[in-house]
Formats: C-alpha cells, sequence, structure tokens
C-alpha cells in the first residue's frame, strides 16, 4: 500500500524542489504552468528569496504547493515505471490542497489560481504578525480544551495532531499570556509556529465565506485515489 501525505504551512525554506527543478524536465514544467496561472514569479521567491517573500503567507502557500507538485509528478512518474499504485493521498491543510491537485479533483491550473486567492485572503484577515499559532506538546486534545475553557484562556484549538501534540490559534498576545498557564497544567513545551497568522480559527471566518464563493466556480473531478480528510481522518 502506498500512501503520498504532502506538508502544510509552516514547512518553506528557501531552495525546496530546486534540485528537482535541475534535474527534472516535469518539474520544471509545474512551475511553468503554476507561474502562468498565478502571475508570480515562483522560482525568484522560492529559490532566491526576493525580500523574503517565501514567509509571506499570500506566497507562501503557493509556493509550498508549486514545490510539493514539483517532487510528486517526479516520484508520480518513478512510481509508474515501476507499476506501483499510490491507494491514499492526503495533506496537512494546505497540504490537502496539494493532494487533491495530485489525485486530480483539481487542475494543476485550477488549483493554483485558487492557491492564490486563499493566501492573499488568509493573509488580509488580521493585521499582519500581530495573530499566530502554536504548538503544544505532551496535553491531548481534550485536556486541552478544558483547560482553555476552566482559564478563560481567548485561543482556540487548530489542529489535534497526535495525543501529545495540539495546535492553538490566536492572537499573539493570548498565545504568549496562555503559555505559562498551560505549561504548569502539564505542557512539556510551547513551541511558536513559523505561520504569519492564526489559522484554522475564527479569524479566518469572513476569508473562508469568501474563498467558498470562488470554489464554487471550480470543478471538481473524481480523485483517482482515496483521499483521507483533513477535517475528520476519514
Amino acid at each position: 500500500m502506498t500512501t503520498i501525505v504532502f506538508p502544510g504551512q509552516g514547512s518553506q525554506f528557501i531552495g525546496m524542489s530546486k534540485d528537482f527543478y535541475d534535474n527534472f524536465n516535469v518539474s520544471k514544467e509545474t512551475f511553468e504552468i503554476i507561474e502562468d496561472s498565478t502571475k508570480i514569479n515562483l522560482k525568484k521567491i522560492i529559490f532566491e528569496n526576493d525580500k523574503d517573500l517565501l514567509n509571506i503567507t499570500q506566497y507562501t502557500q503557493i509556493s509550498i504547493f508549486c514545490a510539493s507538485m514539483a517532487i510528486f509528478n517526479v516520484l508520480k512518474n518513478l512510481l509508474n515505471e515501476k507499476g506501483i499504485t499510490i491507494n491514499f493521498m492526503l495533506g496537512h491543510s494546505l497540504g490537502e490542497y496539494s493532494a487533491l491537485a495530485a489525485s486530480n479533483v483539481f487542475s494543476l491550473a485550477d488549483c493554483s489560481k485558487l492557491l492564490k486567492i486563499r493566501g492573499e485572503l488568509m493573509q488580509n484577515a488580521y493585521k499582519e504578525n500581530e495573530s499566530g499559532m502554536a504548538a503544544v506538546i505532551g496535553i491531548e486534545c481534550s485536556k486541552l480544551e478544558n483547560i482553555i475553557l476552566d482559564n478563560k484562556i481567548d485561543i482556540e484549538i487548530a489542529n489535534d495532531n497526535s495525543p501529545s501534540q495540539v495546535v492553538v490559534s490566536g492572537i499573539k498576545k493570548n498565545l504568549a499570556d496562555s503559555e505559562n498557564i498551560l505549561l504548569k497544567n502539564g505542557a512539556k513545551k510551547f513551541i511558536p509556529l513559523n505561520v504569519s497568522a492564526a489559522f484554522h480559527s475564527k479569524i479566518m471566518k469572513d476569508s473562508e465565506n469568501k474563498l467558498k464563493e470562488f470554489l464554487e466556480s471550480v470543478d471538481f473531478n473524481k480523485p483517482i485515489c482515496s483521499i483521507i480528510s483533513n477535517y475528520s481522518g476519514k
């Protein structure tokens, strides 16, 4: 059984996928399609870090998607040559869009346009760098939820990654205020994440509604393999 997992926002780094771009024509073609669809010079952002744009949500999401697909298209060809079938695809948040594009639910061009809009909406959802996310290590989700409620902390659970790692979202001041409370209540670590806003939280609600309008214009196809949902794990 073969499963492909795609990364989410926060995994970006300068030069990601450049070795694939330099060595495989299909990776170059992937960059060309996505750059043509979005009118963004992604090679400059990803390979040269033009004015630190890679860490700005407006460009981070489409950059990670581009790098992911450039790598995936090479891997897909190699698996096809060996007669290996991909059974499942999934991805963390943004990575689910990569999984959907890789499984042909969206075309590469449509998903690129969608993620360009998604990044812009999420970038503008709140004042830049005044909200964020943090990983709480050592407390399972239901216990963490009770601690937040009991202490009236104004943060939200964003991702239930595992029994020992839960991600929270909120205004940076509220996140900072919550750190000592969580550590005193059993958290082993509190790690701020490399993201520029409080994703998967009420702060994104207006962006969600606007993105929904664009999604209605996108064609959805039947996936070529099973997709595991971010939302439910099913």
